[in-house]
């Protein structure tokens, strides 16, 4: 009886799973899924707490762990600033991956518990899964260990190589294999222990050679690292809601990862095998002396050209978000309309440091999601807007990647800001962005610089609009 209810709880919860993931799939249903997601987790912690064979102490091993990464997730929720969500994802990232080389070890010196055979004598299918699940999880451990440092600034973005590194990498995982084979066919504890360290290791070698600009794409990447890792430790402890639920993150990361990489021409095979964004030539295409001065703007000198536009494209970045500049930029937008003048947002794929992060903060905002617009639907009108507003945005504007063959970004569809009659580009300086890369946009003549916080400049616009 018991284990009939925890089957049907479990096929419920995998439903909701569903209907999570596809609620999540456009702003408009996100919060319907998200609640989804929640109810079908409750589901499935109730119908562990009832599983077959569940004694007194480990129900209350459950409950306390329930107790103590609510409290601190609740914190955390709490507490946390929209900019630093993408080095909170790729920290949750990392626990899921010790989780399952945690529970790897456990179902390897208790495979009683598990069903899956004794001490000693495990079955060989469920060597294959555990070793599986073991290196996924490690791979994925180290390497959000490593993207977390570089979203949080704890380390340089930049890319960092030496000789034969690629080399390097192909000999370890030819190296991984050989010992999940050996593995596989002994049992032996040794080599348990070797394929993790050495899976620490080579999930931290596949990230430091990754740019900080292609972080986004990296931080999907190791979401399916997760999924994948989640669903290996299901098979092995026969847990049919963990292969469901992990064969689903793991599955849609990898679609979001490859839908993301066409966004950036870039290969998906480059990304698998840890060599994204460690290729490619200088960082600019010519020298600072070379280039024509830049010409700077006002926060008025914005408002009246805005005021007496017909068509804004605005287009939001990183920037925006760290100055928490999206509910001013909507009060902005507001008065425009009211001016007459037809605002679209436009948002490129990989804009910010992770997959929607623009979305979630122009949501917060109230934006109206019929004004949001992402780079292929567009681009097109950029040649008709009289402004195009750029906000903390960067890289993802360049036009160096159309047109400099020796830029890490050449090639990376970019959003045609250049087009527009007149671009006001909002920005503290004149750095490069996080690409490290120049941007050739602050010198085109139709370009006029912003110079400041984003959020305090957007405000300075609001006021003069509004006299």
């Amino acid at each position: 009886m018991g284990s009939t209810f925890s089957t049907l709880a479990y096929l419920v919860a995998s439903v909701l799973f569903i209907l999570a993931l596809k609620g999540l799939s456009h702003p408009e249903t996100s919060r319907r899924g998200n609640l989804y997601g929640m109810i079908g987790m409750g589901i499935a912690i109730v119908a562990t707490l009832f599983t077959k064979g569940m004694g007194f102490g480990g129900i209350v091993l459950i409950i306390a762990g329930l107790a103590v990464g609510g409290t601190i997730g609740t914190i955390i929720a709490q507490r946390i600033q929209m900019t630093a969500l993408p080095q909170l994802v790729a920290a949750f990232h990392s626990l899921v991956g010790m989780a399952a080389v945690f529970v790897a070890a456990a179902a390897f010196y208790a495979p009683e518990s598990f069903g899956i055979g004794t001490r000693g004598n495990i079955k060989a299918a469920s060597l294959i899964e555990m070793s599986l699940g073991l290196a996924i999880g490690a791979i994925t451990f180290s390497g959000s260990v490593i993207a977390f440092a570089k979203l949080a600034g704890k380390m340089s973005g930049a890319p960092i190589t030496f000789q034969g590194q690629h080399w390097l990498n192909l000999g370890l995982g030819l190296l991984l294999l050989l010992l999940i084979v050996l593995f596989v066919a002994t049992g032996n504890g040794l080599l348990f222990w070797l394929i993790a360290i050495l899976s620490f290791a080579l999930g931290f070698l596949l990230i430091i050679p990754i740019g900080g600009a292609d972080m986004p794409v990296v931080v999907s990447m190791l979401n399916s690292y997760s999924g994948w890792a989640a669903a290996g430790i299901g098979f092995t402890i026969g847990n049919l809601l963990l292969i469901i639920t992990g064969a689903l993150v793991g599955a849609s990361g990898a679609i979001l990862s490859y839908i993301m990489c066409k966004g950036m021409n870039r290969s998906i095979v480059n990304v698998l095998l840890g060599g994204f964004g460690s290729e490619g030539g200088t960082a600019g295409a010519g020298e600072a002396g070379d280039r024509p001065p830049v010409k700077a703007g006002s926060p008025e000198d914005a408002a009246y050209m805005m005021k007496n536009a017909q068509k804004i494209i605005i287009v939001p970045g990183y920037g925006m978000a760290v100055a928490q500049a999206q509910q001013v930029l909507r009060e902005m937008a507001d008065l425009l309309k009211k001016e007459g003048a037809e605002i679209k947002y436009a948002i490129h794929p990989v804009a910010g440091r992770m997959p929607g992060h623009m979305n979630v903060l122009l949501a917060e905002a109230n934006v109206p999601y019929d004004e949001v617009f992402e780079l292929e639907e567009i681009n097109p009108e950029f040649a008709d807007a009289d402004v195009a507003f750029v906000i903390g945005a960067n890289d993802v504007t360049n036009p160096a990647a159309k047109t400099d063959k020796s830029s890490p970004i050449y090639g990376m569809p970019i959003l045609d800001v250049e087009r527009a009659k007149t671009v006001f580009f909002v920005k503290r300086g004149m750095s490069s962005g996080y690409a490290g890369v120049e941007n050739e946009l602050f010198y085109r003549p139709n370009t006029l610089m912003l110079f400041g916080d984003a959020k305090k400049v957007t405000q300075e616009i609001v006021q003069a609009l509004q006299r």
